[in-house]
């Protein structure tokens, strides 16, 4: 029996009969808490999504303007890894630190002028390695050995050059011992090329105190001179190339040399034109009595650390040298505060050095006191930083130095991500359409 009114039920059809409610199952209630989620309401979190969170977290940001690491915490992590690298000739270690500074230039370097500089410091380093090598096969070494590799004639010198030798026989521990020293001299380049390839000078001299910034504007310009001059010859040599003209050669330098050494000139006189718009070399009217202060701290702080530093290294002062150390660096820095003060210049949005530039400082000097405490630790860690040559082994690595070396890894993940490396580690899009 059916009525029009539809808030009433309408009666069954004949041969049915009504049966019990449906409950709602798992499944849909599952999609209803799903659609109240996206409703507003308060929507359960997965592990995946809690996963997710936490490594976007995690994740380095992209580099900006703001966000930018200190290029003074480069070069701490940098000094940290050549002071670790000067501790050390074991060859495997020295190859560890090299593959440590490497992937962080890789992997946060940005495509400004002064960021290429790293290949030229790596060729540096190899040159270096090699003349050392050569040095020792032409010149010999001091260190005896049983395993002749070669022979070569040696030139007679007079009586005078006595202790000094030409030729002669190349043994393979002397050999072995130039390697070890030359991959030393080698590695601390190449740290020195990655603070160069990472740290920003322009932002690094802005950092200066007002005292040094003199000082610091020469420094600056001398180290910005090698990336530039190598700037300006990959772009004459791709010119030349695309003229088909040689770019190789000794034709090729002497054709490319002069265009390189006239962009030099013209950017020394830019930079002349701009520093003296700038009023470089202004300084303030301050007392007399500030000035011979100045004077005499800078200088007592100076003489302090040198005594300081001398009482360190040797066995007589370790009473003395520490504290003399200490009150020569807080004379010098209460020399410099005060020096700043006749240097009328200002800063435009100074760098701020935040958590993330501490890691990347930390990191390096992290590096230095362990390899540090491991040698002086027990006399025995000392034959594992340096083997021996006489007689001739093989270098093991030792652990506890390897684990403490890739700690300066760190900067690679803690660092702000530059622009052209997002681009290259984002995956591309499928763009090609299955055929029908």
């Amino acid at each position: 029996m059916t009525t029009d009114n539809n808030d009433k039920p309408r009666a069954p059809a004949s041969g049915h009969t009504p049966g019990p409610t449906p409950t709602p199952s798992a499944a849909a209630t599952t999609v209803g808490r799903r659609s109240a989620g996206r409703n507003g309401w308060a929507q359960p979190q997965t592990p995946g999504t809690l996963s997710k969170k936490v490594q976007r977290r995690l994740t380095a940001p992209q580099a900006t303007r703001t966000n930018a690491i200190h290029p003074g915490a480069w070069w701490l992590w940098a000094l940290g890894l050549g002071t670790a690298a000067s501790r050390t000739t074991n060859p495997l270690l020295l190859a560890l630190l090299i593959g440590v500074a490497g992937y962080v230039v890789a992997a946060r370097r940005t495509e400004a002028p002064w960021a290429h500089s790293y290949a030229a410091f790596v060729k540096l380093a190899l040159a270096v390695l090699l003349i050392r090598l050569a040095f020792a096969v032409i010149l010999g070494s001091p260190i005896p050995g049983t395993h002749t590799l070669l022979t070569l004639p040696e030139l007679p010198l007079p009586d005078w050059a006595e202790g000094i030798r030409i030729g002669g026989r190349v043994t393979a521990e002397g050999l072995t011992f130039a390697l070890y020293d030359g991959l030393k001299l080698a590695t601390l380049l190449i740290c020195v090329g990655a603070a160069n390839a990472l740290a920003n000078p322009a932002r690094l001299l802005k950092s200066l105190p007002g005292a040094l910034y003199e000082a610091g504007v020469a420094v600056v310009v001398a180290l910005t001179f090698a990336p530039n001059l190598i700037a300006d010859v990959q772009r004459l040599r791709a010119a030349r190339r695309l003229r088909g003209r040689p770019d190789k050669g000794l034709r090729g330098l002497l054709q490319v040399g002069l265009p390189v050494l006239e962009g030099a000139l013209e950017r020394s006189v830019a930079l002349a034109a701009a520093m003296d718009a700038r009023g470089y070399g202004r300084t303030a009217d301050v007392p007399r009595t500030v000035r011979r202060t100045t004077a005499v701290l800078t200088l007592g702080g100076l003489v302090g650390v040198c005594a300081g530093t001398y009482g360190l290294l040797t066995a007589e002062g370790g009473s003395y040298g520490l504290p003399v150390l200490l009150a020569g660096l807080a004379a010098a820095l209460a020399g410099l505060w005060l020096g700043g003060r006749r240097s009328l210049r200002t800063r435009y949005r100074p760098d701020a050095w935040g958590v993330r530039a501490w890691l990347v400082a930390a990191s390096g000097a992290a590096v230095a006191t362990l390899l540090i405490l491991y040698a002086s630790y027990a006399p025995s860690n000392s034959a594992a930083l340096h083997p021996g040559v006489v007689p001739l082994t093989a270098p093991t690595l030792p652990l506890w130095p390897a684990a403490a070396i890739l700690l300066g890894i760190l900067p690679a993940f803690v660092a702000p991500a530059p622009e052209n490396t997002r681009r290259k580690t984002a995956r591309p899009k499928n763009t090609r359409k299955e055929p029908s």
